[in-house]
């Protein structure tokens, strides 16, 4: 369902230096697969998710999603695509501070092309919000913010979910909480899940875990 090859990303340092990021020779998940990467913070987990999801495009190799290659997509395609097929939880939530829960969920919605009320209120009674419909961001604690980023991110029936750090900011009960309820609802939705983290407790939930030093060549380039 996913397929990633010779996948390559550098950025330019501050002192001009070309500086090797992510390079990734080959990495897949099936169709409804539950995978977690672990790394340390500043190994590339980020600009990798980045890549599969379009948000960033690869300096050189391919990433396939169904057979549909984004990484050779424009930018308005990338951004269709990641609409209807990838859903994606921040770690820092990125909500609409101006927008309420309910409005949040149908935006994604919207972007997609199909708006649903009915189903957006579902998810959030889904995850536990069916009394803060109305609520805006602020007003919400920071576990249930990263509910709302739960329900938007499944909100168009996506076939692949990518978690950056889902629990990073979440106390030890909220976590595992919010994973649990990621995991479920994926499983309900049959969406393939791929999480980064580098927290212990949350990478014991899962039976696939690979080391994304050990996938990414670029890391033993970095700085310690």
């Amino acid at each position: 369902m996913l397929e990633v090859s010779r996948l390559r990303k550098a950025f330019t340092s501050p002192e001009g230096a070309l500086s090797p990021v992510v390079d990734v020779e080959d990495f897949q998940i099936n169709e409804r697969d539950h995978v977690a990467l672990r790394g340390d913070s500043g190994s590339g987990k980020t600009t990798f998710l980045n890549l599969i999801a379009g948000i960033l495009r690869p300096d050189a190799g391919r990433v396939a999603i169904q057979g549909q290659v984004i990484s050779d997509l424009n930018e308005a395609a990338r951004d269709r695509l990641r609409a209807t097929a990838i859903g994606y939880v921040f770690q820092t939530f990125n909500l609409l501070q101006g927008y309420t829960c309910l409005e949040n969920v149908l935006l994604a919605m919207t972007f997609a092309g199909r708006a649903d009320r009915s189903r957006a209120e579902a998810l959030l009674r889904r995850v536990g919000l069916g009394q803060r419909l109305g609520h805006r961001p602020r007003q919400l604690s920071t576990g249930q913010q990263q509910r709302v980023a739960v329900a938007r991110a499944l909100a168009n029936r996506p076939i692949l979910v990518v978690a950056d750090e889902p629990t990073g900011n979440l106390d030890s009960g909220n976590g595992h909480e919010v994973l649990e309820l990621l995991r479920d609802t994926c499983r309900e939705n049959e969406a393939a899940l791929l999480l980064v983290s580098h927290d212990r407790d949350v990478l014991s939930e899962f039976d696939d875990v690979r080391d994304f030093h050990q996938i990414n060549r670029a890391c033993s380039a970095l700085p310690q």
